[in-house]
């Protein structure tokens, strides 16, 4: 088994290094981020399998795992990745949430510990085979010297090692033997062929009997003796700052125990939540908006509006970046010119459970208990405010009610305002910070607005030969302590790269991120949720003009932009081979869409009750590498689906002179169960890696859906929400 993680005493220089690091100082030559930020924690105490891999001696399994649960059931995948190599029994496979120690559990994509990107399964592919094929060896080698027997004859089977000899033993008869064996340096692994567990549907949620029964543990579930709940009252407008506040009203609230001021607000403790809202309602603030963003989101709109036709200039630091451009640069003297606008709101996160963090800070102990979606990030931000090494951050991973991108951010907004209370309060008391749920609508982040001009000129045989197209929208990386170079890739994700584009002769496409003071962030899907939309609902538009079957049109589009499309074709074969007909009374509407790797195309049985879309049934075709889990990638699909579909017949944050108008679900609607289309998904046969599911799925029905309306009503989609208030 493993011994517990310890502490250590840093050493001088170590505490110079990674202050230096916090404070954006260079790198030390041979460091990497990772080493740095876990200066402070102890790496040297996991068992003889290796940090992912505990075997108990009853011979059961536990698979540690770096990447949060929260909704998306990646415990299940990454834990049948070591079980497949390792051959170990299913049925005694468990899994358990990693200390947060970015030298060790990493994330390979990012080079720091966090989930994100549907990189769960992606990044940990290598790296866990490796994992389970090592662990496996090594109980070989121990059966074999038991045995006097070559290795090459041993066998492992639902974790019962075996001989043809009839000797046989379990993991846990040989653990003591096997924990003295050196791990091979590039253990062997298992040919796709020889899987008897990946892509079966023997791969189910580890996590779905105790988040049934109530016993997974939120961080709402977390009592600790002694502990202080505490909430924040927020500026009404972002970028406004505490100016002063009364608190005599608050602190005659029973059970308020003191209100304090914190950087983004009036923080106030309690006994309880009932108490800690009474009293943070009691306060009265009087905030400083001199830099707070004021306009409308109808007036930031229009400025998008105005610098993509040209008719304003950007403002200072700002410039419009190239994002594609080939052929000639001048457009084509003749042709059929289609053009359209394109208008996307901001969106909220909207997750199921409100953001919260348990912070403990003083009396030797920094200790954080919540949902962290991006560990690294969150050691970092408590770290500079409670002034102590990275690494030597605890953080205990709990469960979380859905994130969607929210959980991750540069700033750890939510979690800095835990630690600063818990500072604040010292000695190692414990403080729960609880949002509610108009907190998290008004005083969080959101996915941009967006707004994409295209002009499409099509040659004598109706594709197109001259693309233009401007991107306007808020940059994600801006904050980031890594800032992309130039255009923010996230931005144009999808448009830039297009098979479209690459079937086109010219392309003049371009991209500008214009600052505002409304918080952005990722949210699932990330850049795909705009310009999937885009492109797939302007490709319909492009083969009604042309008098072509949007189906065929794509595939024409396909074989003109080669082999890069080949996933994309499959896709939308399958897709189009399983829906067959529409129902009488229904029309179908398709949508092709590559992201985080993987391509999914989905046709979409719409029809209009009462002038409002209804959505009856969605087949879904995906192409995501090596299927580890069919029956959770069916079920990403069809969360993703339900997601995308509520955000695209909805889903809107609106501001009023910088003030957000929906606070909590009564004006920001989501789609209701009943509404809820029949998702099928199939997945393309594939060899390659794996690649993304838990967001591929959100972005492609809003065009789908978009696309099953032009059929129908010969009206072309110009903005989101379709069901407007």
């Amino acid at each position: 088994m493993n011994a517990p993680v310890k502490s250590f005493t840093p050493s001088r220089r170590e505490m110079i290094v990674v202050s230096a690091a916090a404070a954006g100082g260079a790198l030390l030559v041979g460091c990497s981020p990772a080493d740095l930020l876990s200066i402070g924690a102890d790496t040297r105490h996991f068992g003889p399998f290796g940090p992912f891999i505990r075997i108990e001696p009853d011979g059961a399994v536990t698979v540690v795992s770096k990447h949060i649960e929260f909704g998306q059931g990646n415990h299940a995948g990454l834990a049948a990745i070591v079980a497949e190599e390792l051959d170990a029994d299913w049925d005694k496979v468990k899994v358990v949430q990693a200390p947060a120690i970015a030298k060790v559990y990493a994330n390979l994509g990012f080079g720091f510990q966090g989930t994100g990107g549907s990189s769960a399964i992606a990044n940990s592919w290598p790296q866990l085979r490796a994992a389970g094929a090592g662990a496996r060896a090594m109980f070989v080698q121990a059966a074999a010297g038991r045995w006097k027997v070559p290795a090459g004859e041993v066998a492992v089977k639902n974790g019962v090692v075996s001989h043809a000899s009839g000797k046989q033993a379990t993991f846990g008869d040989l653990l003591a033997d096997a924990a003295k064996e050196k791990p091979p340096a590039t253990p062997t692994l298992k040919d796709a062929k020889a899987f008897t567990l990946i892509g079966t549907d023997r791969v189910r949620r580890k996590d779905a009997e105790a988040k049934s029964t109530g016993t997974a543990r939120f961080t709402q579930d977390v009592h600790l003796p002694n502990m202080l709940t505490a909430m924040v009252a927020h500026p009404t407008r972002f970028g406004g700052r505490v100016k002063s506040f009364d608190a005599t009203a608050a602190k005659k609230v029973p059970g308020v125990v003191d209100v304090f001021e914190i950087p983004t607000g009036v923080a106030v403790t309690a006994s309880s939540s009932w108490a800690a809202r009474q009293g943070r309602d009691a306060v009265t603030v009087t905030w400083d908006e001199a830099k707070a963003e004021k306009r409308g989101s109808d007036a930031i709109l229009a400025s998008y509006h105005a610098l993509a036709s040209g008719r304003a200039q950007p403002a200072k630091g700002d410039k419009w970046e190239v994002f594609d451009v080939h052929g000639a640069s001048h457009a084509p003297a003749s042709g059929k010119v289609v053009e359209a606008l394109f208008d996307f709101p901001y969106l909220a996160h909207a997750t199921m459970e409100p953001m919260n963090c348990v912070a403990e800070v003083g009396g030797g102990k920094t200790k954080l208990t919540f949902g962290s979606q991006i560990p690294t990030l969150d050691q970092l931000n408590t770290a500079k405010i409670a002034m102590v090494l990275p690494g030597s951050v605890e953080i205990e991973t709990l469960f979380a009610g859905g994130s969607f991108g929210r959980r991750a951010n540069f700033q750890s907004d939510y979690v800095a305002e835990c630690v600063h209370i818990a500072k604040h309060v010292g000695g190692g008391r414990p403080v729960k910070l609880v949002w509610t749920r108009e907190d998290d609508m008004t005083a969080g982040y959101y996915r941009p607005l967006t707004h994409h001009t295209v002009k499409v000129i099509l040659g004598a045989d109706g594709f197109p030969v001259h693309w233009r197209h401007r991107v306007v929208t808020q940059s994600l990386a801006k904050g980031s302590p890594m800032p992309a170079k130039g255009l923010d890739p996230s931005a144009v994700e999808g448009v830039k790269g297009s098979p479209y584009l690459a079937a086109t002769a010219v392309v003049d496409g371009q991209a500008i991120t214009p600052d505002s003071g409304v918080p952005v962030l990722w949210w699932r899907s990330v850049g795909a949720t705009h310009t999937a939309f885009v492109m797939e609902h302007m490709v319909d538009q492009l083969a009604r003009a042309a008098g072509k079957d949007p189906v065929d049109y794509r595939r024409a589009l396909y074989a003109k932009a080669g082999p890069s499309a080949a996933r994309h074709l499959a896709a939308l074969n399958l897709a189009v081979e399983k829906a067959g007909k529409a129902m009488d009374g229904w029309t179908q509407g398709v949508a092709v869409h590559e992201s985080f790797g993987s391509v999914v195309a989905q046709v979409a049985e719409v029809r209009l009750d009462g002038g409002v879309p209804k959505v009856g049934r969605v087949v879904t075709a995906i192409d995501c590498g090596v299927a580890i889990s069919p029956d959770q990638i069916a079920a990403q699909m069809e969360g993703g689906t339900c997601l995308g579909l509520s955000a695209a017949l909805y889903g809107q944050i609106t501001l009023k002179d910088g003030v957000v108008d929906q606070k909590n679900f009564d004006a920001y609607r989501v789609l209701r169960m009943k509404e809820a289309p029949n998702v099928e998904t199939w997945i393309v046969p594939s060899a390659n890696k794996p690649s993304g599911v838990g967001e591929p799925g959100t972005a492609v029905i809003a065009p789908a859906v978009a696309n099953a309306l032009l059929a129908i009503t010969g009206k072309a989609t110009s903005s989101l929400p379709l069901v407007k208030t």
